[in-house]
């Protein structure tokens, strides 16, 4: 039987170059953010490339969003004060094979920082048991976590409006980045949704090209030279 946490790692928590904390892998040395600034690179790739993209041009009273790679909750963190910001409802739907243990997430220093400061008991939460949906922001934010392989996801079609896409590098995890994961990614999305994603390796690039999806290379963070947006066009 699978450990549900990966609480037999330890992981070694490490400040990136904005000052905000990531995990380190002690086995692959795999990263959960770069190192050049955790929180700078998913408000890129997945708040303002993802989300407020996705608001300022979709007309929707409610956002269905799936995220790959639970992680350590960082992207639902910044998703849910942004959802505070913008009053915009948002259930959020997040998988993950093995959840960080509440002792790895604690070692993180998100809502130490300013800006998060008044988030910090919904963070503790984000890492309680997978399965429970859980609500935040005054009804804005409902968050479900499942625990399961992305292999094993069946997700429902033409339901989602946006994946945020942050699975291990294809370096560690080569088979979530295949043309048959995103070809099932692409057919959960209502048309007009789009994925966002950190990596753009030539592979991912085909991958999601092969599986229907239109992709925009775009700027990428400090250490990164580009990241990707994928659009599943309109009928």
């Amino acid at each position: 039987m699978k450990n549900k946490y990966l609480s037999h790692i330890d992981y070694e928590s490490i400040i990136t170059g904005d000052g905000s904390s990531s995990l380190r892998d002690p086995v692959t040395g795999e990263t959960f953010h770069s190192t050049f600034g955790a929180v700078t690179e998913s408000n890129l790739v997945f708040i303002q490339n993802g989300l407020n993209y996705f608001v300022q041009n979709q007309s929707t009273a409610k956002i269905n969003l799936l995220e790959i790679g639970f992680g350590t909750g960082l992207n639902a963190l910044l998703t849910l004060v942004e959802a505070c910001r913008r009053s915009i409802q948002i259930e959020y739907t997040s998988i993950d094979a093995f959840p960080l243990s509440p002792e790895n997430a604690a070692k993180l220093n998100f809502t130490q920082l300013a800006e998060f400061e008044t988030f910090k008991n919904d963070f503790i939460t984000f890492h309680n048991e997978a399965g429970i949906e859980q609500t935040f922001g005054n009804g804005l934010f409902k968050l479900k976590r499942i625990h399961i392989d992305l292999l094993e996801l069946e997700p429902a079609k033409s339901y989602f409006d946006l994946i945020y896409f942050d699975a291990f590098s294809p370096n560690v995890q080569p088979e979530l980045w295949s043309r048959q994961v995103f070809v099932k990614l692409y057919e959960a999305l209502k048309p007009g949704g789009i994925l966002v994603t950190y990596s753009s390796k030539g592979v991912v690039k085909n991958a999601l090209r092969e599986s229907g999806f239109t992709i925009e290379r775009l700027a990428g963070p400090p250490g990164k030279r580009h990241v990707l947006r994928a659009v599943k066009l309109a009928d």
